[in-house]
């Protein structure tokens, strides 16, 4: 082992992301020699920028937009959760070879259950989207056995796909259009884009009320338009912050073997003005 180990989280673009400011604070909590920066691969040639760093020593790699496909492409073998997911956002270099991970959905799992306090089990969970931020979550939710799993989509072809990807869990999944749902939900998890743009999904009424507990893959300085929304229905929100340091601690504990303390590292982050 070199004195510091190399990795780096590469995008287009690349220059927000908080990838590094949290790894860093896991390498000095967890006392590991690591370094790790913003790679900018070019948008035709992900795979150019990936060998390059491979060729230079590299260790270990986090992959965001638009490159999570390129990333399952790209790797010589995957976890059963990045195959469900379709994408990859952690990739290791060992021996010649690229391994493929995907820790977005238990990043969301372990900060609704651990961090939040609400159990999936048993629950009826509603899932707005069916992209890939929706794809990579599905199988850890589904492993927590809630009741119901519902997909919703504003067209629900898109929602029936990704039922059919994983057809051998249909006992808890179902689909439909965002008009078409009906009845309360315990759960509901925004992976739709909505919040970028500050809509709201137009769902029925009555889908989400005080019992409920609302969850946007998004965050902010400030509750997404989405979260106020439900708020004013008296449900119980939560952004996306704890999901980022979430999955950055399943990758960390990946390539270093040592699972991080996420709770003062969400902290610091929540004390910043996050954008």
């Amino acid at each position: 082992m070199s004195a510091s180990d190399n990795y780096v989280v590469i995008g287009n673009p690349i220059a927000h992301s908080k990838s590094p400011a949290i790894h860093a604070r896991f390498a000095q909590q967890t006392g590991q020699a690591i370094s790790y920066e913003r790679l900018l691969a070019p948008l035709d040639d992900f795979a150019g920028s990936v060998k390059q760093f491979i060729a230079a020593g590299g260790r270990g790699a986090n992959v965001t937009v638009p490159f999570k496909l390129e990333a399952f492409s790209l790797s010589s073998d995957l976890s059963p959760r990045a195959q469900a997911a379709g994408a990859v956002n952690t990739l290791t270099f060992e021996h010649g070879q690229i391994h493929g991970d995907n820790t977005d959905g238990v990043g969301l799992v372990r900060d609704i259950v651990r961090n939040a306090g609400v159990e999936l089990a048993g629950k009826r969970v509603l899932l707005l989207g069916a992209g890939g931020a929706a794809r990579g979550v599905i199988l850890p939710v589904l492993a927590e056995e809630p009741t119901q799993l519902v997909i919703a989509n504003r067209t629900v072809a898109r929602a029936d796909e990704l039922i059919a990807a994983f057809s051998a869990k249909s006992g808890q999944l179902s689909a439909s259009s965002f008009a078409g749902l009906s009845g309360h939900f315990d759960i509901v998890i925004n992976a739709t884009s909505a919040s970028l743009s500050s809509e709201v999904p137009a769902l029925p009424p009555a889908l989400i009320g005080e019992h409920s507990f609302v969850y946007d893959m998004m965050y902010g300085a400030q509750p997404t338009v989405f979260m106020q929304s439900a708020a004013e229905q008296g449900a119980t929100t939560r952004d996306g912050l704890g999901m980022l340091v979430e999955q950055a601690a399943e990758s960390f504990f990946i390539w270093r073997g040592v699972r991080p303390d996420t709770a003062p590292v969400y902290d610091w982050l929540r004390s910043q003005t996050v954008k």
